[in-house]
């Protein structure tokens, strides 16, 4: 709009900011946010971004370049050979399957057979940003869909090497020749015969195995010698961008580079000072990606043909969607597993860009195709966080849960006392404390694979959303005592004393929170039995920092109960008041001096002063001689 490399700043900023903000408060994702604040900033709509919002496209991308970078630190060869059989089984079947579908799909349309060819390889191909991204932000890296999201991208990620190796062979030498209808030639493929093009590519390949083992990792060691903590950062930005500059040049993505780049450097021990360098500049990076993409959905081109583009939309999310989920059925995942992952990666990566733009640089791809391509790329990207949180929310309590409460019912004893809901590293402690004291409790989890591994160690467990009243009846709260809520989602919490409190109120609920504001909102419903999941761990810390000092573990015991006490009701007082206003903020003040007086009262008061009741006999005695003295 204006030119200005400051406005522009600005623009992305804020919209980030605005939009983001917004969808978290409606508990969406923070990629919608993204999406939207590129749609409203770009040409289309506000304005505020022109043309220029395609070469902020490629400036974001370096955002993906860094994800896959740091994707490649994480696996270790050893690891990556470990998991050949999933990442080559479903990653194949995925690509495979996606590939063939599509490629009939578009020969029925009328498409010449290399574009269809070509089209088809870019659709094969979702989005790792946005999918990984999601992943981590819902904290779904460690389940079954996680692994399995993870070998299917890998694998993408791999065989775009080879796509773009196989692409300058389907260009005529005389459409070859004729390139310079693009423009002049910017990369070294361009400039290469056709059949030199496919070795060029992996002479790069090979070029970045040996450079990153002979000449990145003896740079790194010399830079940590120097002891300058900036001189690493821009030696791990010099890597990126140097393995960047390299690809583009050669004519293919500078992501593959990177992400063989980080393989090679994975078992360095330069690993994790490189991982915690990049995460920033990465993670910003990426949302402007997402901007930039929602930017570049142009709106000119779907009104020239909104039937043709949406019904190619909604084909190809349909067959990619049907391809996902029978490799989740051929690898007997479990139906939300399945779905998760058949909505998940539904959609057209970012590497398609790549794939289309190259084909197009060959002449294979005419500009009506390319443009219909990269704007059913876009919107596919852009519509797959609306279809993960529809499968969320209306498709998975349904179909998911439905399968889960249809198991055998023998599994379920209803004459137990306690049902616990969450069996990760909070609940698993508690449920292992009570079993050693011969209490049995039903172990409800929303993670199928989860709940698997813990029949096979002997729990009783079952899976399904605790929030469904015929699960909890199915689980036996109709003759519970007590239901613990182990889990850290407050709104899990929350449904289920709503549930306990209409239906079954004899039940006693106790209930875990992640910190005081959702301490209080709990206390603000009802509730009394209330655990901050930091508390008592924290307190320990620090009880054992002081005993190292000097004091006495008797009268630090007591001061831990004594600070429990006060900060409990310091909490209940609190609970009323607007979390974030100066009223607010000026009563916690106060409650903070008090809680302190308090506790330094008791400490210089003879009630602990004097506790020797852990102390050992020499220290006793010590202590006599030391006072007979005075």
């Amino acid at each position: 709009m204006t030119g200005s490399i400051l406005f522009e700043a600005i623009v992305f900023l804020a919209g980030a900011i605005i939009c983001v903000s917004i969808a978290k408060r409606l508990g969406l994702s923070s990629v919608i946010g993204y999406l939207l604040a590129g749609v409203l900033i770009g040409p289309y709509v506000l304005g505020f971004i022109g043309e220029e919002g395609e070469d902020i496209l490629h400036f974001a991308e370096f955002g993906v370049v860094m994800m896959l970078f740091l994707i490649g630190l994480e696996i270790e060869p050893k690891n990556f050979w470990n998991m050949r059989k999933t990442i080559v089984g479903m990653g194949g079947i995925q690509v495979g399957g996606t590939i063939l579908l599509s490629y009939i799909l578009f020969a029925a349309l009328g498409f010449d057979w290399k574009v269809a060819l070509v089209i088809s390889m870019a659709v094969a191909l979702s989005s790792t940003a946005i999918a990984m991204q999601t992943i981590k932000e819902k904290g779904l890296m460690n389940t079954t869909f996680g692994a399995s999201s993870f070998s299917i991208l890998l694998f993408q990620d791999i065989i775009v090497i080879f796509m773009l190796g196989f692409i300058p062979l389907l260009a005529n030498s005389e459409t070859n020749a004729s390139t310079e209808n693009h423009g002049e030639h910017t990369n070294l493929l361009e400039s290469l015969p056709m059949g030199f093009q496919t070795l060029a590519i992996i002479l790069s390949v090979v070029l970045i195995i040996v450079a990153g083992r002979y000449l990145i990792v003896p740079m790194l060691r010399k830079v940590a010698k120097t002891g300058v903590r900036e001189l690493l950062i821009a030696a791990a930005l010099l890597i990126v961008f140097g393995i960047s500059f390299l690809m583009e040049y050669v004519g293919i993505s500078p992501a593959l580079g990177a992400f063989l780049g980080g393989v090679v450097l994975s078992n360095s021990e330069f690993k994790h000072e490189l991982e915690s360098t990049l995460e920033p500049f990465k993670n910003l990076l990426l949302g402007l990606f997402f901007m930039a993409v929602g930017a570049s959905i142009n709106f000119i081109v779907i009104s020239k043909s909104p039937l043709t583009i949406g019904g190619l939309l909604i084909a190809i999310i349909v067959l990619k969607a049907l391809v996902l989920f029978v490799t989740g059925y051929v690898f007997k995942l479990k139906l939300d597993q399945k779905l998760l992952l058949t909505f998940s990666l539904a959609q057209i990566g970012e590497f398609a860009f790549v794939l289309l733009s190259f084909a197009f640089g060959l002449n294979i791809l005419n500009q009506e195709q390319m443009d219909m391509m990269l704007v059913i790329t876009a919107l596919s990207m852009s519509l797959t966080p609306i279809i993960g949180m529809f499968n969320e929310r209306v498709v998975l309590p349904k179909i998911g849960t439905k399968e889960s409460i249809q198991r055998p019912m023998d599994h379920i004893a209803k004459s137990q006392k306690i049902i616990l809901v969450g069996f990760g590293h909070f609940g698993s402690t508690i449920g292992r404390f009570l079993r050693s004291h011969g209490v049995e409790a039903t172990i409800l989890d929303h993670d199928s694979n989860r709940v698997d591994f813990l029949r096979k160690m002997g729990f009783e467990v079952y899976y399904g959303d605790a929030t469904r009243l015929d699960l909890l009846e199915s689980a036996g709260i109709s003759e519970a005592k007590i239901i613990i809520c182990a889990t850290n989602k407050i709104g899990v919490s929350k449904a289920i004393s709503k549930i306990v409190k209409e239906k079954y109120p004899h039940v006693e609920l106790m209930i875990r929170t992640k910190n005081r504001y959702d301490a209080y909102e709990l206390l603000n419903l009802g509730h009394e039995n209330i655990y901050r999941e930091s508390l008592d761990t924290s307190l320990v810390l620090a009880r054992d920092v002081l005993s190292k000092m000097g004091f006495r573990k008797y009268t630090l015991n007591r001061q831990i109960q004594n600070f429990k006490k006060y900060d409990e009701d310091s909490l209940r007082r609190l609970a009323s008041e607007p979390n974030r206003d100066d009223n607010y903020i000026f009563k916690a003040k106060r409650e903070l001096e008090q809680q302190e007086k308090f506790l330094d009262e008791d400490f210089k008061r003879g009630i602990v002063d004097f506790d020797k009741h852990w102390d050992s006999d020499h220290l006793r005695k010590a202590l006599e001689n030391s006072n007979s003295k005075k």
